[in-house]
């Protein structure tokens, strides 16, 4: 007989952020309705997130002395679960929390560290990510994006794509080659803090399925840097970019994309009297699934908060959560559709369109599908 493992449970001085959170949250997003909140991810709104930093919710498992609360992330845990479950918009301090700032303090110099990951904290800050560029799909050794060494800086050229919400942030943290050619693969690669306020840059918003206008694509045209842009040593930016998409899979992002929409499905089958053994079948399917999904997230912030660096295991619990985010949406509408005589409510439908459209990029942020099961079949020795 195999004995269990132990449950990995939330530390109560944790958890009891929670009820904080729930009462911050009620209050904030008390006028914003079901249909506006099922963007989360992407709903993009600077006064609330500097109403997060104040809080002293932003740069929770960052040291004190750069603004952070220097908690576990266990606390970070709590908070984003919150915020993603009430459907609050996240996206203006997303990336600056959760990948920009543990990165500058993990490979910048203590002048970087001083400027960059206060701001980040108090929510006044934020930062987009420079990786993807046309014709390189997920291959993000093959970038062609150039910096040139200089007298007293760096000379970039080149071009960014899908760079969510460039065309809003301050800054953005750009993976560029800075020696060899695109066939040298890793060698050669490194990473920039590039103020997009500066002149030769061009930034031009994509408009999405949904209508939105998130991604962007970005020009470089001769742009001066000076040395301090560079991150860490020269030609390590590889290394880092690897811990970078760590620190984006892990956590309950990959979890809750679609919940907005379960929770204003499932009320609607309360509200309409369509709660019936099939719709009662498929709650339970996918309730029983996010459980399950998150107390593996759950056992990964406990691994975070040892200090270890569970990749594999994030890159898996990251590709089935994706799985069941994108799965809730079909598995609505096609329960709807068994109904075709009772229409949900116009914002119902509004949500599982926004959502539907939107599903297609859950397995693409942070790592695409495929690039994701090769990590984990090398993980487990398979490859």
């Amino acid at each position: 007989m195999i004995d269990a493992l132990p449950r990995t449970v939330i530390p109560p001085g944790d958890e009891a952020l929670r009820a904080d959170v729930k009462r911050f949250l009620a209050e904030a997003l008390a006028d914003i309705p079901p249909e506006v909140r099922v963007h989360s991810w992407m709903g993009f709104d600077a006064d609330f997130s500097r109403r997060l930093g104040e809080a002293g919710w932003l740069g929770l498992t960052l040291p004190r002395e750069y603004g952070g609360a220097g908690r576990s992330a266990f606390a970070r845990f709590v908070v984003v679960e919150e915020l993603l479950a009430a459907g609050a918009p996240v996206s203006a301090h997303w990336i600056a929390d959760r990948q920009s700032a543990p990165l500058i303090l993990k490979y910048g110099t203590e002048a970087q560290k001083q400027r960059y990951v206060p701001p980040i904290c108090r929510g006044e800050s934020f930062f987009c990510i420079g990786m993807s560029e046309p014709g390189s799909g997920s291959d993000l050794a093959s970038v062609r994006a150039r910096a040139t060494k200089t007298d007293g800086g760096w000379r970039l050229s080149g071009q960014k794509i899908w760079t969510t919400n460039a065309y809003r942030s301050h800054f953005m943290i750009a993976l560029v080659r800075t020696s060899g050619t695109a066939e040298d693969r890793h060698a050669g690669l490194s990473q920039f803090i590039v103020d997009l306020s500066w002149p030769g840059i061009t930034v031009r918003p994509i408009e999405d399925l949904t209508g939105d206008r998130h991604f962007c694509e970005v020009f470089f045209d001769d742009v001066a840097m000076p040395d301090d842009a560079l991150i860490g040593a020269e030609g390590e930016g590889w290394a880092q970019v690897t811990a970078e998409l760590a620190f984006e899979r892990s956590g309950p992002e990959r979890l809750y994309s679609s919940i907005v929409l379960l929770d204003a499905w499932i009320a609607w089958l309360r509200a309409s009297g369509r709660a019936d053994a099939d719709a009662a079948r498929l709650v339970g399917r996918l309730v029983s699934h996010l459980a399950i999904l998150r107390e593996l997230s759950v056992a990964i912030t406990g691994k975070l908060a040892r200090g270890e660096s569970p990749v594999v295991e994030a890159a898996l619990v990251k590709d089935m959560g994706t799985e069941i985010e994108q799965l809730t949406p079909v598995l609505i509408a096609d329960a709807l559709g068994q109904h075709p005589e009772t229409a949900p409510p116009p914002k119902l439908e509004r949500m599982l369109a926004f959502v539907t459209h939107m599903a297609p990029s859950f397995s693409l942020r942070g790592g695409t599908r495929e690039i994701l099961r090769s990590m984990i079949a090398r993980g487990l020795g398979l490859r």
